[in-house]
């Protein structure tokens, strides 16, 4: 088929999930076979809803999204779902066929191939992977579809520089539709060749053409012009109610004037544009702690999964307050295993002080109770018990009153992302476990985290594969597991 056929038509589509607080409001776009673009917009508004959509996990309230007559849709998610921890290899990929698959072993060889995976025994589970491995592990099931459309939310998140660029490549020599949400402009940039813009506020979808700096630059300007319009029209606004205030004084017939010079101004006041914000960037914050005066952690090995077998490898290295660790090694290797070996006081690989508080951000956020309100995660993590100080913490990190009476469960990761920060703020740990924490956050929060956990005075152990982030983190042992 040519590759000017329209595959994909929004007509006029609205969604919300709750009354009068819309994420789609007639929106209207179409987009032709084989594009390949970016989904962009604020926290909260509202893209991997409309890749629900598109899958037909939901359906739109009104309107109409037309897919051409034959096309299948897969989507590569950004994590896992919980209840697919403990299913095997073999039962994870076999959900995404309507009938037996005979040769399923050999279709999951050949896709592990395309995501550069070694092919693991087809009765392991799903938690046995690392964050990196699931994260190959979700790209494949959507691959293993060979969908028409391919759509991809954050799928670098959790690869390492191999594993990105290996996907790159991928999708720069793959032949069909691919719609990706990401935030990494460089991985963007080598594929796409447009935009699909939610605007959080008008809840509507612009497009635009070019790479992803290209796309930036002019909604800069078309927000500086809507500013500057407004200022314009704000301007005659009061000119126009002056007027109108000096005839009804008056009075007489120049009451009439005055009545059409307010009209005016009330007509001028519904021409002003709602001027599109960008999401709130995270104000700087330090992450208190009260270290011991002595080690407060000592490594003394680390079990490493080598292509030959797993290893016990001999560590000694041994960190005080004010001394920080970056773990390295590619996917697989046994990174966050050994993290969270360390937070739950494993003393064969480690001793940690018996007075220092452990602070540890896991990656996929599972030392959270998904069940629990959120307001209740910030109070057992206070000193005080106090609700002023929860909700003020709360609102720091970009977390609204409204949210704190919502469960877990019902954040995005993003939100769930800055509810680990907050609780980590409260709980001032001596020592600080961070495995991933760029994972899912808005890149502007980033700089912001970095200069937190560079200013971060006791012993601080570091996973991540973001190399600009960890740039910005002083950085005094490194520890590399492929070594």
């Amino acid at each position: 088929m040519a590759n000017n056929q329209t595959i994909l038509k929004f007509d006029r589509v609205s969604f919300e999930y709750d009354h009068g607080k819309p994420l789609l409001d007639e929106v209207s776009f179409s987009l032709r076979r084989g594009a390949k673009v970016t989904l962009m917009g604020q926290n909260g508004a509202g893209k991997s809803s409309l890749f629900r959509l598109l899958v037909g996990e939901i359906q739109p309230h009104s309107g109409r999204i037309s897919i051409d007559r034959g096309v299948s849709v897969a989507l590569s998610r950004q994590v896992m779902d919980r209840e697919q921890l403990d299913w095997t290899v073999e039962e994870f990929f076999e959900q995404f066929f309507s009938e037996k698959q005979w040769n399923l072993p050999a279709l999951i060889q050949d896709v592990l191939e395309v995501v550069n995976l070694p092919v693991p025994p087809l009765t392991k589970k799903m938690r046995e992977f690392s964050g990196g491995q699931q994260a190959r592990l979700l790209l494949a099931s959507a691959l293993i579809q060979n969908p028409d459309m391919l759509l991809l939310d954050e799928p670098t998140n959790n690869l390492d520089a191999d594993g990105i660029a290996h996907l790159t490549q991928f999708l720069i020599e793959y032949p069909k539709t691919c719609i990706v949400i990401s935030h990494d402009a460089a991985f963007l940039n080598a594929f796409t060749e447009g935009v699909l813009y939610l605007d959080v506020f008008t809840h509507q979808i612009e497009q635009y053409t070019g790479d992803y700096y290209q796309v930036v630059e002019e909604i800069s300007r078309r927000i500086a012009k809507e500013q500057s319009e407004n200022v314009r029209l704000e301007r005659t606004i009061r000119e126009k109610r002056d007027q109108a205030n000096v005839f009804a004084n008056k009075g007489g017939k120049l009451r009439g004037v005055a009545k059409r010079m307010r009209d005016l101004a009330d007509e001028l006041e519904e021409n002003k544009v709602d001027v599109r914000q960008e999401d709130r960037v995270l104000p700087s914050f330090q992450i208190a702690c009260h270290p011991p005066a002595g080690p407060i952690v000592e490594i003394r090995s680390v079990l490493a999964m080598l292509p030959d077998g797993p290893k016990v490898k001999p560590v000694n290295l041994t960190l005080k307050k004010n001394k920080h660790l970056l773990v390295t090694g590619p996917n697989g290797i046994g990174k966050s295993t050994f993290l969270e070996a360390l937070a739950e006081g494993d003393t064969e690989r480690a001793t940690i002080a018996p007075d220092a508080i452990v602070g540890y951000y896991r990656q996929d956020f599972s030392t959270l109770d998904f069940k629990q309100k959120v307001a209740d995660v910030l109070l057992a993590a206070t000193s005080d018990k106090s609700m002023e100080t929860v909700y003020a913490t709360a609102a720091r990190f970009l977390i609204t009153a409204p949210l704190m009476k919502n469960t877990v469960e019902s954040l995005s990761e993003g939100q769930k992302g800055l509810l680990m920060f907050a609780r980590l703020f409260l709980e001032k740990p001596s020592l600080l476990i961070m495995d991933e924490p760029t994972n899912h956050i808005n890149f502007r929060h980033v700089p912001v985290i970095a200069a937190a956990l560079n200013q971060y005075e006791g012993a601080l152990i570091l996973v991540s594969h973001a190399e600009d982030f960890v740039q910005q983190i002083r950085i005094d042992e490194v520890l590399d597991l492929g070594a």
